[in-house]
């Protein structure tokens, strides 16, 4: 139940992660809101989460897989743009998740 509740948490960060920049500096109310509500609940089921989930584990999962969901959503949706070196840093990033995963109980 603890890897459901880790997804749910990272889907929950994605959401609040767009929203802070739709939110236009929290400018925009309705997205500030959504985005501070999401973090809220994203941090619950984080705790649930790191009940019986090592913590750099969860932590660097959480991260890394929020990192390439943004980034897609951001090159698709928000007109930012791809290029080698993002590419291959946020490959990187998914490698170092993977062996910490790999080295863990």
């Amino acid at each position: 139940m603890s890897w459901i509740y880790l997804m749910i948490a990272i889907v929950l960060e994605v959401i609040g992660t767009i929203s802070m920049k739709l939110s236009n500096g929290f400018s925009d109310m309705k997205f500030t809101v959504l985005t501070f509500a999401s973090y809220m609940v994203c941090y619950v089921f984080m705790a649930w989460a790191l009940k019986t989930i090592e913590v750099g584990v969860a932590y660097a999962i959480w991260g890394a897989v929020g990192i390439v969901f943004v980034s897609i959503i951001g090159i698709m949706f928000l007109g930012e743009q791809m290029n080698a070196v993002k590419l291959v840093s946020t490959a990187l990033i998914i490698v170092g998740v993977i062996g910490l995963k790999l080295s863990s109980n």
